[in-house]
């Protein structure tokens, strides 16, 4: 029996990947057709509402044939073979089940000039700017240029390809925290993405049931019978490139890019601007944060939520080595928390996903080691370098050993002293199953979610900031989150490491009013009998007057998340300063400690720069937010102007 078995998988095998490989030369339907071949799957199986809905894109996008995924590894393995057929990906012999994917130039980071989101009112989406100011908290479109914007893309985009049906779940399958989403895409490169960083397969076609979905359109926008598409190794259509979200619909509409954040859409897409509207109108936070537990040596658990901007240190912090003795620390999640106060008033946090996608440059076994064992298997990478022993490289990685050569993310010989052609895109990524790593906690799956002790803010701020400090209650640490600053990363197309206003974290990725955000974030402490977790900020940053860095950072930041733990606890060891509370002397644990720290250095709040500061977040305030800031924002602000110029 388990040969015939064999025999059938095969040949049903060669039946799906010829069908695939032949895609090209089969002529395009009709637009008055209606119906397309199914690959794989059963339309006739699908819930009513949900075929209805798959076969509204078909038409529109004219596919020539459908693919419902079922997330099997058996699928996965077409999948992944196809791609290898049509040079999308290369397989890397150095790992285990491993692949290289290379992208066009010009499609390598999420595009947030040409991400919207469209309502009735403009006020929903974004605050009203000052006269003369151009808005920074999101980008808004009417219905009307919405509905012109998509007539222009999406008729006849998938002219020549397959349309893969992808029903994924945020969170894990039945969990009162997770939401459910379909996905119809022609890339298959997305597909195998998604089955990593996503839940995804029938039994959340059986979890939909009849309900609602979170309902995502993405093409790549090449039609393949366009001569120019036809020969293109990563098909993309940048001039046109547009990621739309349609919140009062639950929809993602995503058009002419295959990178992962603008065409993974359970990603930044849904977990954050979708999610974080959905969770405002039914009381609960989505955000963009890692989670973590951490235990003492007394074997005292606490969960901490953490927001950093992209390529900050979050997976780093995530999947921490400490190096104080006795302490453990284990991911939850790297990037994304959806976070619901349970029936006892305790903030309790999910990760919405299923896997890393994670800056590489700057990741090794020094500063990450844990993500490194990560991602020795099962991993997609995306426009890393290439060793000639069948590996992958970038900058930040361990030299490489003598006699292997690099090949860059753009297909050329990699020249160490040519500093303006790295071997790996800085915002190249790879994407790995997260019950890889070797320090998931045990409840990274739990249906109800981790309890939340802590909140903390940071980013990159070379000057000024303090290591640590707490702030004075809920209404104050709002205010920081709002008030975030950092130097822009390469997750987006920002150039130059320039200091850059991103409140919460989550400047790209509001779903709705910033404005709205923070009063929401300020109605959590007026909820009867909640529990609610102190809010820290933290800089790793801060380097010294004669330049390096002030902290030595990575598993040393242990230390700081002891004292934040002994925080939590109430333990009198810190201090009043105008900006919030800091460690007290000698607070803060150094026992082996390798380096020599400045501990006044790294403290101290110079009153000429944090003068300054009270005036770019309040210049930014008025005129980003203007008349949509909480009064209790810019109280807190003048509150700490006046504590300012008491230094």
């Amino acid at each position: 029996m388990a040969t015939i078995c064999g025999i059938l998988f095969r040949r049903c095998t060669l039946v799906i990947k010829h069908a695939h490989r032949n895609v090209h030369r089969m002529p395009p339907l009709p637009q008055t057709q209606t119906s397309v071949r199914t690959l794989h799957g059963d339309l006739d199986k699908l819930q009513p509402h949900v075929r209805t809905w798959v076969e509204q894109q078909a038409r529109i996008c004219q596919p020539d044939n459908i693919h419902i995924c079922d997330g099997t590894l058996e699928e996965n393995s077409i999948i992944l073979s196809m791609l290898e057929t049509q040079g999308i990906i290369k397989k890397l012999p150095k790992y285990e089940n491993c692949w290289l994917a290379r992208t066009d130039p010009k499609d390598v980071a999420r595009v947030e000039s040409k991400t919207v989101i469209c309502t009735e009112n403009e006020r929903d989406t974004i605050p009203q700017p000052a006269e003369g100011v151009k808005g920074q908290l999101g980008h808004w479109i009417s219905p009307k240029n919405m509905e012109a914007a998509f007539e222009e893309r999406f008729p006849g985009c998938m002219r020549g390809r397959t349309m893969y049906v992808i029903p994924y779940s945020m969170g894990p399958v039945g969990s009162p925290l997770a939401k459910y989403g379909i996905q119809v895409t022609d890339s298959a490169y997305v597909v195998a993405s998604m089955r990593i960083m996503t839940r995804m397969g029938a039994n959340v076609l059986d979890a939909i049931g009849e309900d609602e979905f979170v309902k995502c359109l993405h093409s790549v926008g090449a039609p393949v019978t366009d001569t120019e598409n036809s020969s293109k190794q990563w098909p993309c259509n940048p001039k046109k490139t547009l990621i739309a979200h349609i919140p009062d619909k639950r929809e993602i509409i995503s058009f002419g890019s295959g990178y992962g954040g603008n065409s993974l859409l359970g990603k930044k897409c849904f977990a954050l601007r979708i999610a974080s509207r959905i969770g405002r109108d039914e009381g609960w936070l989505a955000e963009h944060m890692l989670i973590l537990g951490i235990t003492n040596p007394q074997g005292e658990k606490k969960y901490i939520a953490a927001a950093f901007p992209s390529a900050c240190g979050k997976t780093n912090l995530a999947m921490m080595q400490p190096t104080l003795p006795g302490y453990k620390v284990e991911c939850i999640g790297d990037d994304i928390a959806w976070m619901r106060f349970d029936d006892e008033g305790r903030l309790r946090a999910i990760n919405p996903e299923n896997g890393f996608f994670g800056v590489a440059p700057g990741t090794s076994m020094h500063t990450n080691p844990n993500a490194m064992r990560t991602v020795t298997s099962n991993t997609v990478f995306t426009n890393v370098g290439e060793t000639s022993d069948g590996g992958v490289w970038w900058e930040g990685m361990e030299p490489v050993e003598e006699g292997v050569d690099v090949t860059t993310w753009l297909g050329e010989k990699w020249d160490p002293e040519n500093k303006r052609k790295p071997a790996a895109h800085p915002n190249s990524r790879f994407c790995a199953p997260a019950g890889q790593c070797p320090i998931m906690d045990p409840a990274w799956e739990s249906r109800e979610g981790v309890p939340i002790d802590a909140i903390v803010f940071g980013g990159r701020r070379p000057k000024g900031v303090p290591l640590v400090y707490e702030a004075f209650d809920w209404t104050h640490g709002v205010f920081i989150g709002a008030a975030m600053r950092s130097e822009a990363t390469a997750a987006a197309e920002h150039k130059g490491k320039v200091i850059m206003h991103d409140p919460f974290a989550m400047r790209p990725f509001f779903g709705y009013n910033f404005g709205h955000y923070l009063t929401h974030w300020l109605s959590m402490q007026n909820r009867p009998n909640t529990s609610l977790p102190k809010i820290f900020h933290v800089n790793w940053f801060r380097k010294a007057e004669e330049g390096g860095f002030l902290w030595p950072g990575f598993g040393e930041n242990s230390r700081v998340l002891d004292w934040i733990c002994r925080r939590v606890d109430n333990e009198d060891c810190a201090k009043d300063s105008p900006i919030g509370r800091i460690p007290t002397d000698g607070a803060l644990n150094l026992e082996g400690l390798k380096e020599e720290v400045n501990m006044e250095e790294l403290f101290s709040v110079p009153r000429d720069f944090w003068t300054q500061e009270v005036k770019e977040i309040g210049k930014y305030f008025k005129e980003q937010v203007g008349d949509d800031l909480p009064n209790e924002v810019a109280n807190e602000l003048q509150e700490l102007d006046q504590r300012i110029q008491k230094l």
